[in-house]
């Protein structure tokens, strides 16, 4: 239980028992067992399942092929977290989702890291380039979180070799909310066209990266996609055997120069 909630608080973790609970009175069970906890970490990650969606075949071919892009690259990638489950199954507003959880909470994050998670992010969106010779608008929220986390890399956290080490925009929050209500722009437009030139790169160099990967490992991206056409959700035992590792995972965090 603990390694498949890293990073949840207690008021999460109170909530999850919850939904654990009130699965198993629906399922007339008078004790949780594992099944109804797995279940509601789903549910509070990912959103309840919708299984009364009807899709097509074809709809249903794009997704095993874009969350299959996700896994085999998160997979291939050392820095990228351990895949625990990839699935088809409607969760929430997603069409299918691939859940990958770290092996140890951290503090620290390092830039390979995060260079990791965008490449990882957009899997399916390169998925479905190589597969179908076109784009879907599947991969919408995988690009707000990719271009997201690019301009935090450099307008944040001091990532970008070009910009160095400084923070750009002052950003006002209401601090008990934890909710950002605007940011105060203290940079030239020069400054401005460096930024977006940057985050422009590092999302595209993660997208070169993300093809790479599904191109070498074209064998095992069409073996995952087929099985999760046939159903519908792997776990991490299954996905591994269909794709060990390449490389042994390791965690992004930094660790000293020899």
């Amino acid at each position: 239980m603990a390694k498949g909630t890293p990073g949840l608080v207690g008021a999460d973790l109170e909530n999850l028992v919850n939904e654990a609970a009130i699965l198993a009175a629906r399922r007339n069970k008078k004790v949780i067992g594992m099944e109804e906890f797995e279940e509601s970490i789903e549910r509070v990650i990912a959103g309840p399942e919708r299984k009364s969606r009807l899709i097509t075949d074809a709809e249903k071919r794009i997704i095993s092929y874009h969350e299959a892009g996700h896994a085999v690259v998160m997979q291939a990638i050392p820095e990228c977290d351990p895949v625990h489950k990839v699935s088809i199954i409607s969760r929430g507003m997603m069409g299918g989702y691939t859940l990958a959880l770290p092996e140890e909470d951290r503090t620290v994050r390092g830039r390979s890291e995060y260079k990791a998670e965008l490449a990882g992010l957009l899997g399916g969106r390169a998925a479905e380039e190589i597969v179908f010779n076109d784009i879907t608008t599947g991969a919408s929220s995988d690009m707000e979180r990719a271009t997201k986390t690019a301009r935090n890399m450099v307008t944040r956290w001091g990532m970008s070799d070009r910009l160095g080490p400084m923070v750009y925009g002052q950003k006002e929050e209401l601090i008990f909310l934890g909710r950002e209500i605007s940011e105060q722009r203290d940079y030239s437009d020069q400054v401005a066209n460096e930024i977006d030139e940057e985050v422009r790169k590092l999302v595209n160099d993660a997208y070169e990266v993300s093809k790479s990967l599904l191109l070498k490992h074209r064998e095992e991206l069409d073996r995952v996609a087929a099985k999760l056409i046939e159903v519908e959700t792997l776990d991490e035992v299954e996905f591994n055997r269909i794709f060990p590792a390449p490389q042994p995972k390791r965690s992004g965090t930094p660790i000293p120069r020899r």
